[in-house]
């Protein structure tokens, strides 16, 4: 990616989004743009127009950790922001390399003691890289996502399976919300690895086969993602309300395991203990070829 272009798109976004109330600014006059103006901006991080206008236009090399800090309070950027520009600016000091030190090879298999880790977890449990491939599960956790493995002839992926499948708008109930996390992620791995060209090539397809996707990758939006809950509706036990702990791998750089749990004696709970016994042929299955 052009750092210099993501840097601006970002910036300016970022921008768009401060309401000069919310700034604290008095909205007087009539103003061509929905958020701030660059003046505004600057002011409000103690520096000139003129070389704020510069470092938007994505001149960032060589600007200290200050000028940066100043431009996120003023911005008002939240942490998974201020990581995003912080490797931006990384990037364009040319230190991005040292980032990229985790990056997965093409062809990726799980190696099996991670795999015996994974089927020893009773909850549903999945691995997933930055481009959002589901890299692997174990049996709840593949029974959980069953619909991504509906075609063999294409590796489990969820930014595909979101924008580009039917089904995705019934296994998210809240699908608007589901998209917009999916591309937040798509967006903050790009931020971590801007030359995974894997990556590269799959926002390009979505970006040409979805307008959903495209609308959504132009918003420059990223986050962090470690805990929460999530709602599903699963084809055959119904829906599921399920928290999330999502974890980094130390063994394995750039790729993090999510455990999906239930509140004991709940619906879910119930529904997870139907769903382990619809997938129990599958588990006997995959241990046969093991």
């Amino acid at each position: 990616m052009n750092n210099r272009a993501e840097v601006h798109d970002f910036l300016t976004s970022r921008r768009a989004k401060i309401t000069p109330e919310r700034a604290g600014i008095p909205a007087a006059g009539q103003r061509r743009v929905p958020g701030l103006r660059r003046g505004e901006v600057a002011a409000l991080a103690g520096m000139s127009v003129e070389y704020y206008s510069k470092l938007e236009r994505g001149a960032l090399a060589g600007v200290s950790a200050g000028v940066l800090e100043a431009i996120a309070r003023a911005l008002q950027l939240d942490d998974a922001e201020r990581a995003h520009l912080l490797r931006l600016a990384q990037e364009a000091n040319g230190s991005g390399n040292l980032l990229r030190r985790g990056s997965r090879p093409r062809q990726w298999t799980v190696r099996p003691s991670l795999q015996w880790s994974l089927d020893a977890i009773t909850a549903p449990a999945i691995l997933v890289n930055g481009r959002a491939d589901l890299l692997a599960a174990n049996h709840l956790g593949r029974a959980m996502h069953s619909d991504l493995f509906a075609d063999p002839a294409t590796p489990p992926n969820f930014a595909r399976f979101t924008f580009l499948s039917s089904a995705a708008h019934r296994f998210y109930p809240d699908w608007e919300l589901f998209a917009d996390m999916t591309v937040a992620n798509l967006r903050t791995a790009a931020g971590v690895d801007p030359h995974n060209k894997e990556l590269h090539d799959l926002v390009g397809e979505l970006s040409t086969r979805s307008d959903d996707f495209r609308r959504r990758w132009g918003s420059h939006n990223v986050r962090l993602h470690g805990t929460g809950v999530k709602h599903f509706r699963h084809h055959v036990v119904g829906d599921l309300e399920l928290a999330y702990e999502t974890m980094e791998l130390v063994a394995e750089p750039g790729l993090s395991m999510t455990l999906y749990a239930a509140a004991p004696g709940s619906p879910t709970a119930h529904a997870l203990t139907l769903l382990a016994s619809w997938a129990a042929p599958d588990a006997e299955m995959h241990a046969d070829r093991h």
